[in-house]
C-alpha cells in the first residue's frame, strides 16, 4: 500500500504526466515491481496514460464526491441547475472511471436519473451520450482499448460511435446517440488545461431530447463560454 500511495502522489505532483521510470525512483522499488501496480491503477481509473507519461485518473475524483467534495473545479451546482431551468430537463455532470460513467452531480426532478447520481450507479461509457463525449476526448489508446472491452450485446454501438466520432472530437458535443433504452441525451464535454476531464448532459426521452436537441446545445455552448472563462482565470 506504501508503494501505490507513493505512486499516486507521484503522479498527483506531476504537471505533464511522470514516466514509469520516474515512478519508479519516486518509490524506491525497481521498474519490474512497479509496473503491475501502475497498469492495475491506470485500468480501474486512478492513473491516466497518454504517451508512456502517467498522471491522476478519474476515480480520486470519485472518491472526493463520495466523500461530499467536488470533483470538477470548472462546473457549479449553480451551472447544473441554470441548464436545467432552462431546458426543463434532468441535467448531470458525469466523469469516466475506468469503462463506466459515474453521475457526480445532477439537477432533476426524475426519480429515475436521481437514483442514478444519488447512489453513483456505473453505466458502461458506450450506453450514453456523456459517454461518448467522454470516450472521444480520450487518447487513442486509452480509446481503442474502451471500445475493445466493451459487452458483446454493445459491440453494435462501437460503430454507432465510430461514425460520430469526428463529429464529437471537433465540436465536443454528442447530441442523441440513441444507444440506451432507458433514455437519451445531449452531452458536451468540459475540458480543463485543454483535456476532456468530465461531461455536461442533459437526458430526458429519445423523442424529448430528438424534438429539444437544437435548443439544449445552445444552452450548453453558452455555459462552456463561462467555463472557459474560469480556466483563464
Amino acid at each position: 500500500m506504501d508503494r501505490v500511495a507513493a505512486i499516486l502522489e507521484s503522479a498527483a505532483r506531476s504537471r505533464g504526466g511522470i514516466t514509469l521510470s520516474e515512478i519508479s525512483k519516486d518509490a524506491g522499488s525497481p521498474v519490474s515491481s512497479v509496473r503491475g501496480l501502475v497498469n492495475g491503477l491506470v485500468s480501474t481509473g486512478y492513473l491516466d496514460e497518454h504517451d508512456r507519461r502517467y498522471s491522476l485518473g478519474s476515480a480520486p475524483y470519485l472518491l472526493n464526491r463520495l466523500a461530499g467534495r467536488q470533483p470538477v473545479s470548472t462546473v457549479t451546482r449553480a451551472d447544473l441547475e441554470d441548464i436545467h431551468q432552462r431546458t426543463g430537463l434532468t441535467t448531470v455532470l458525469s466523469i469516466a472511471v475506468g469503462p463506466n460513467i459515474f453521475y457526480v452531480d445532477y439537477c432533476s426532478s426524475d426519480p429515475r436519473f436521481a437514483y442514478l447520481a444519488e447512489n453513483y450507479v456505473r453505466r458502461s461509457l458506450i450506453r450514453t451520450s456523456g459517454g461518448w463525449v467522454l470516450l472521444a476526448g480520450m487518447e487513442k489508446r486509452d480509446l481503442w482499448a474502451n471500445l475493445r472491452n466493451v459487452a458483446a450485446d454493445e459491440h453494435p454501438l462501437v460503430d454507432k460511435f465510430l461514425t460520430a466520432l469526428p463529429e464529437i472530437e471537433q465540436t465536443g458535443v454528442c447530441i442523441s446517440p440513441h444507444a440506451s433504452e432507458q433514455g437519451d441525451g445531449v452531452s458536451i464535454a468540459v475540458r480543463e488545461s485543454g483535456k476532456t476531464v468530465a461531461a455536461v448532459g442533459v437526458i430526458a426521452s429519445h423523442s424529448v431530447i430528438v424534438g429539444a436537441k437544437d435548443g439544449i446545445v445552445d444552452v450548453l455552448r453558452d455555459r462552456t463560454r463561462s467555463w472557459a472563462a474560469r480556466n483563464v482565470e
